[in-house]
């Protein structure tokens, strides 16, 4: 039996493993695929929009009892070492508060904005917190430590920022860990056509003999980029990025 190529479908790991394959002399051709978003040389990886979307259905539903009972809700949505699903979700679900990992906050910044809110009559408020999300001059709130083969599993960043707002402001604040729910369900129809376009065009890279390479998503077109461009890096959200100019100019604080 003769391996003609492979398509390999994965998020950051995935794509490094490929590389080394490559690297072998394996034909291959990566298509990314991570809810993170965190892939560098595309705007969109396929999963991304489908986690959002619940994200921000989830955020939508805590505003009622939010609301209902004059609470603090911070919503622990997932993200590593990159902001992107916090920041997307948060902006569309209307949160107050938005702690990433790309900005080291100050809760005492976050409960000031929460104050003000108290002040001009909303007694409730959203903080949606990524998991790598952490303090100035603090750390990471680590689950279980790394070990050979597997990287350090997070979380609890949202529970302790609750704890602390609840100091902070006197208010009743509940966490919520929305968890692995972000990363199953029924596909989006974006991350549907996505997928389709990202799929038809590694084949065309293969009948091309354009190995080493992942598509990727530079709109409104499909491409491919050199796997050797891609490995090894993160995506991270950038300070320039016109989406969270926008979220701090409508009053959005990031604890910075």
């Amino acid at each position: 039996m003769t391996l003609d190529a492979l398509i390999v479908i994965g998020g950051d790991g995935t794509l490094a493993i490929a590389h080394q394959f490559a690297e072998r002399g394996i034909p291959l051709v990566c298509v990314p695929k991570t809810i993170d978003n965190d892939i560098v040389g595309t705007t969109n990886c396929f999963g991304f929009d489908t986690a959002v979307t619940f994200a921000t259905d989830a955020i939508d539903r805590l505003h009622t009892t939010a609301e209902a009972h004059r609470r603090i809700f911070a919503v622990e949505v997932m993200g590593r070492y990159a902001g992107w699903i916090a920041l997307y979700a948060g902006v569309a679900g209307g949160a107050d508060a938005i702690l990433i990992p790309e900005i080291p906050f100050d809760l005492s910044l976050v409960a000031e904005r929460l104050r003000e809110r108290e002040k001009w009559g909303a007694r409730f408020s959203i903080v949606v917190v990524a998991e790598g999300a952490f303090p100035k001059g603090g750390k990471l709130a680590v689950l279980e430590e790394a070990r050979e083969g597997r990287v350090e599993r997070l979380g609890g960043m949202g529970v302790q920022v609750a704890d602390a707002l609840a100091q902070l402001t006197g208010k009743e604040t509940r966490s919520v860990v929305l968890g692995h729910l972000q990363r199953g369900g029924a596909p989006t129809s974006f991350d549907r056509v996505l997928a389709t376009r990202f799929g038809g065009e590694a084949v065309q890279l293969i009948k091309q003999g354009r190995f080493g390479t992942m598509v990727a998503s530079d709109p409104p077109d499909i491409v491919a980029r050199p796997l050797a461009d891609v490995v090894g890096r993160t995506k991270t959200v950038p300070m320039d990025l016109d989406l969270l100019v926008t979220a701090k100019a409508i009053g959005v604080t990031f604890g910075d």
